[in-house]
């Protein structure tokens, strides 16, 4: 289950657990809940409040599997982990799948992984800096991921911005692959 999706589900459960649990002592707290929550039932087909019903008395997990289930059983794919602006670009994909008379051409790769794999010794502090400016690290988080190198420093990073950033740590004397 992608991340989203599980956060999606956790947000879904914690929001239904508290609408339904949370008993204030006050009578106003009460009205003001329950105005709420009448005030989204304009036209509810009974079906549907019958499963929102269901659904709101199931745990964490069990709304995962849910979820999880829904997904395998209506085709939906997993979102990356970029979020819904990443997914613009697969989800035109499907449309253009109609029947094509001509092979299709291999459709060039626009989100690449960008790994460390190693450095020159005389630049390390320079890679070091590079590496914690660039990962957002400490400087002993840093230290170390450069001294582990060969390691992955980002995934899913746009061609333009990941041949930057290879341009940049090659001129310090860090040797980076994109894959």
């Amino acid at each position: 289950m992608s991340l989203s999706s599980r956060y999606a589900a956790q947000c879904c459960a914690r929001q239904l657990r508290a609408s339904t649990t949370v008993r204030a002592s006050t009578s106003f707290l009460q009205h003001t809940i329950s105005r709420r929550h009448n005030s989204t039932e304009a036209a509810v087909n009974p079906k549907i409040a019958g499963i929102v019903d269901q659904i709101s008395q199931l745990t964490l997990l069990e709304t995962a599997d849910l979820v999880s289930s829904l997904k395998s059983r209506l085709n939906i794919p997993d979102l990356p982990v970029g979020g819904f602006a990443a997914a613009a670009a697969p989800a035109a994909a499907p449309a253009a799948a109609e029947p094509e008379e001509a092979a299709p051409a291999p459709a060039e790769k626009t989100l690449f992984t960008l790994k460390l794999m190693s450095f020159e010794a005389a630049a390390k502090p320079k890679v070091i800096k590079e590496v914690k400016s660039m990962l957002g690290l400490s400087l002993v988080d840093s230290k170390k991921f450069v001294e582990s190198a060969p390691k992955t420093m980002k995934e899913s990073v746009p061609k333009e911005e990941a041949e930057k950033i290879v341009a940049a740590l090659k001129e310090l004397g860090a040797v980076v692959t994109m894959e």
